[in-house]
């Protein structure tokens, strides 16, 4: 008999002998129909990328580097999101390749340059992954966090994920199922981390078991300020707990790209409209789009997230201050 999945807990819900499950499955696409996805692209005509119209900005390197007291924001690109919070330095999902691919010589190449090399920015304290795809996880950035000056940061991760750290040499890691927290401390008073659900997979190689480590997002709180990264996600009731459970927050970070064709992404992630809907679910004051303007990695062209975002906010009466995408670069202090 198979030894169940390491972690495998029968009292919770989203535990299986195998790996892990959605609260809320509604399936996902299975080989067959990737292969119909596959064929339908080659068949359909060329995409138009309009490249030069994904905004751009330099990055304030110098705020950045002396910022200790502002809570802000700065969208490097994709999932890719440097926080500032209680003075300490925080990267969402870090990728800083030239591909999201297991080599750097195929795969989806990033269409619009980084705004700064990774040792350009300030020393990072802490690195939330919110699980383990390509585009979210890149050994690469990993191995060069380690190296960084000041020593390596302290890493933050779905359940399942260590063992592939321990793989890179990493050990200052904290894991965490869904709903799971943490206390971190900081020049201006600790901070709370906590792992919330998402609708989502999680495989990297070809072979091996379907979910061998878990996927979802990350609350900050810092006193009465909550910030929440989506990660990357399907539509589901999952965000109406969310809301529940917290009450609301001040910033959010919502995919709104990779979302074509739907009969095949769907499940797995979400397009500007039901990124809106996640918005009013959680409670949001004020989000950004994320996950988008950065690589190809479905079918519609990589600036149609913003044309498809306004009409989102205009269908559901949302303003346009209230859910915004930044250029890549740009750097935005929460107040």
């Amino acid at each position: 008999m198979k030894k169940p999945h390491p972690d495998y807990d029968p009292a919770k819900s989203h535990h299986t002998p195998q790996g892990y499950r959605n609260n809320y499955p509604h399936g996902r696409p299975g080989g067959a129909d990737f292969l119909r996805w596959q064929r339908e692209r080659l068949l359909a005509p060329a995409v138009a990328h309009e490249v030069a119209r994904i905004p751009v900005v330099a990055p304030d390197l110098a705020f950045l580097a002396q910022n200790r007291h502002e809570l802000s924001a700065t969208w490097i690109g994709h999932a890719t999101v440097l926080l500032q919070v209680a003075g300490l330095n925080i990267l969402t999902d870090p990728v800083f390749s030239a591909r999201t691919s297991p080599v750097q010589f195929a795969g989806p190449k990033r269409m619009v340059p980084l705004p700064a090399r990774l040792d350009e920015l300030p020393p990072i304290d802490l690195v939330l992954i919110s699980h383990n795809h390509y585009d979210h996880l890149d050994r690469g950035t990993v191995q060069a966090l380690l190296k960084q000056r000041g020593g390596p940061p302290q890493f933050h991760v779905p359940l399942g994920m260590e063992r592939w750290m321990a793989g890179q040499g990493i050990g200052n890691v904290q894991r965490y199922d869904w709903w799971q927290s943490r206390t971190v401390n900081a020049a201006d008073g600790g901070i709370a981390i906590h792992y919330v659900p998402a609708q989502h997979w999680c495989k990297r190689q070809l072979l091996g078991g379907e979910h061998p480590s878990l996927w979802g997002g990350f609350v900050i709180e810092h006193g009465e300020r909550k910030l929440w990264f989506a990660g990357d996600t399907g539509y589901s009731r999952d965000f109406l707990d969310i809301g529940a459970r917290f009450g609301g927050f001040d910033f959010s970070m919502i995919p709104i790209g990779a979302y074509e064709p739907r009969w095949f992404m769907r499940n797995q992630h979400v397009n500007p409209d039901e990124a809106v809907q996640i918005h009013l679910d959680v409670k949001s004051k004020r989000s950004m789009g994320i996950h988008w303007g950065t690589f190809v990695l479905t079918d519609e062209p990589l600036h149609q997230p913003m044309d498809d975002l306004a009409a989102a906010r205009h269908k559901h009466g949302v303003a346009e201050a209230d859910f915004v995408y930044f250029a890549i670069g740009e750097t935005r202090v929460i107040s």
